[in-house]
């Protein structure tokens, strides 16, 4: 219970002190000749208060204290102690609790690293981060208290949902919020250099960091969470258009498309108007994602349990921020850039333009597909899931020119460029569709798209490689994430393409055999772990080639809350996976058995690595590349 009082009222503290920093804020804001040094010492004082409220929130998890009820609804004294941290935002008042560690944090680190820019953005940028941080700090008080009292104190919790009882996912949503809360800075940042008329050359290079910890950080904790659903959930695939999926994937698009578009920013006084825009949009983006897996709207595995109350709040709170983005951009914004018209048809710029529409596209397309069906419920009461067909059909045929232009654009030159010279891209395109041709050849269905999709892919795919023999060391970071992108474009073509899959129900001792598979169900057997019961299948299987493998997915039964899991056996190799799971039929005394090949998934987590790799590279350089 004491946890609960120190880090209730650190709350509150930490509240008051955004109330004092944007008192002083104001004051300071007049006469901004020297900065106010109090203001520093409050912004450390509210991040410190922050920090006891969630190490007191950690302490009642590893302490089991059921006094608190966030602790009774998500833990259990049976669980692993790494799980029972991991608890402290496995939950929705433990999450936003986080959220706001990281919006305190983030602010201070800005503070200590902008010296060099002028007082009144500094200033600026604080204040609307303390709007940001106060929606927070009410919320979480007012709706979503982390340490509210149960009396009488229950002797055991409820515990934590089993699925979320898994390293990956530990580690995932701290990761993801790095990525989400550092959009809060770039939010704050551009309202701060728009009203003060700073969108510049400068400001883009001072921000870009910003942008690039926040990509790093975003791409980092998707890839995370999609090997978690990959292994965990028995789904045996590494996306599937979830709403929760898109939520994340959302801003990652806007941020993606924001930092080409620093870059061009950097070279040339032009698309100001695109980066405020999508500086706001990626923190909408993020905050919109809170709200709809807060209030119970979407229908996912990864959402949390509905309360219209929250859901209310953050609607409003969401809103605020949509009228406050809207009015400084359209009576602060002054338009000062170089003329669009003064664009060269063939240059480094019109590339990164045009293959911003095409980002723009398709996040409007996962867009609609995540919240149509939510406003198709609300208006006719018709429930519609959209599934993989929907965002295939539209995103798939406008990949092509995407791809296209992300192969050439990079070996443009800024302001003007030529194709002179330039017969390897001619000949590399020949290549690119030959071998694409030679692959997929013996396939029946959908040819032509098949073969042009592969085209493409390889054709950035041997362009990228190119650059890494010719240019060696010259913009090391574009070519490793340009590289990777096209190692995952082609990763997840050869996946759907090569992908085989066997569903069977089968009792112990019995075969299952086809023409290219033969699954032996040889045994089952027990094992006990400290907070569950495991039944273990023994499969014995053989593939065309008489090589015989073992396999021992799981059943896992737990204690609190009882649930029934699945953990699927995994043999990974650099050409594919073999992914087998199985569950129990009600009532039967057989079992349903999955199994599939999934061609070159390593591949797939391997050059999302590379993407984020090259994001990193261009974070750590201290001079940018030219």
């Amino acid at each position: 219970m004491l946890y609960s009082v120190i880090g209730y009222y650190s709350l509150i503290l930490g509240l008051c002190f955004s109330l004092i920093l944007i008192y002083f804020s104001i004051i300071n804001f007049r006469n901004s000749k020297i900065l106010d040094t109090k203001i520093l010492s409050f912004t450390f004082l509210q991040f410190f208060f922050v920090i006891i409220s969630f190490l007191c929130l950690v302490l009642s998890f590893v302490f089991s204290d059921f006094s608190n009820e966030t602790v009774f609804n998500n833990s259990h004294t049976t669980k692993p102690l790494f799980y029972k941290i991991a608890g402290t935002w496995g939950n929705h008042e433990g999450s936003l609790l986080l959220w706001l560690f990281v919006l305190t944090l983030f602010i201070l680190i800005f503070f200590l690293r902008s010296k060099n820019q002028p007082i009144k953005y500094k200033i600026l940028t604080l204040v609307f981060q303390q709007i940001i941080i106060i929606g927070f700090f009410v919320f979480l008080i007012m709706t979503s208290n982390p340490f509210n009292y149960i009396y009488p104190t229950p002797e055991e919790g409820l515990g934590l949902n089993p699925i979320l009882q898994d390293p990956a996912l530990v580690i995932h949503p701290p990761i993801l919020y790095l990525g989400y809360v550092g959009s809060s800075i770039i939010f704050s940042s551009v309202l701060a250099a728009t009203t003060l008329n700073m969108i510049s050359k400068n400001w883009a290079s001072h921000i870009k960091k910003w942008v690039l910890i926040s990509w790093f950080f975003l791409t980092i904790g998707i890839l995370l969470g999609s090997i978690w659903a990959y292994y965990e959930l028995g789904w045996g695939g590494f996306w599937f258009w979830d709403p929760v999926e898109n939520v994340s994937l959302m801003p990652w698009l806007a941020l993606t498309t924001l930092l080409h578009c620093i870059l061009v920013l950097e070279k040339k006084l032009i698309l100001t108007s695109w980066v405020i825009i999508l500086s706001i949009t990626t923190f909408l983006l993020s905050m919109s994602g809170t709200f709809l897996v807060r209030s119970g709207i979407l229908n996912s595995v990864h959402t949390f349990a509905s309360d219209p109350q929250r859901g209310l709040f953050i609607l409003i709170f969401l809103f605020s921020l949509i009228f406050l983005s809207l009015f400084i951009f359209f009576f602060f914004h002054k338009n000062n850039e170089n003329n669009l018209s003064s664009f060269f048809w063939l240059s480094k710029e019109t590339a990164i333009i045009i293959n911003n529409w095409f980002m723009m596209y398709f996040l409007s397309v996962v867009l609609i597909g995540t919240i149509y069906p939510i406003f198709l419920d609300v208006l006719s009461s018709q429930k519609i899931s959209v599934g993989p067909p929907f965002y295939h059909k539209l995103i798939i045929p406008f990949l092509i020119p995407f791809l296209l232009i992300m192969a050439i654009g990079p070996k443009l030159k800024w302001i003007r460029s030529n194709l002179e010279n330039k017969i390897y891209l001619i000949s590399l395109l020949v290549i690119s569709i030959l071998l694409s041709y030679l692959i997929v050849k013996n396939f029946e269905y959908n040819f032509l798209i098949n073969s042009i999709l592969i085209s493409s892919a390889l054709y950035l795919f041997f362009m990228n490689l190119r650059d890494f023999f010719i240019q060696k060391y010259q913009n090391i970071s574009q070519n490793i994430s340009h590289f990777g992108f096209s190692l995952l474009i082609l990763s997840i073509l050869f996946n759907n393409l090569f992908s085989t899959e066997v569903i069977t129900n089968l009792k112990v001792g019995e075969t299952f055999e086809s023409s290219k598979t033969k699954i032996i169900f040889e045994n089952v057997s027990q094992r006990t772990g400290k907070n569950y019961e495991s039944i273990i299948g023994n499969f014995s299987i053989q593939n065309s080639k008489g090589k015989v493998e073992n396999f021992l997915p799981e059943l896992r039964i737990y204690n609190q809350p009882n649930i029934v899991t699945s953990e699927a056996d995994i043999k990974t190799t650099l050409i594919s996976d073999k992914f087998i799971v199985i569950n129990l039929v009600q009532n039967q005394d057989y079992f349903n058995i999955r199994y599939q090949v999934k061609p070159f998934m390593i591949w797939i987590w391997l050059s999302v690595v590379l993407i984020s790799f090259g994001g990193l590279i261009s974070l750590l350089k201290k001079k940018y590349e030219k």
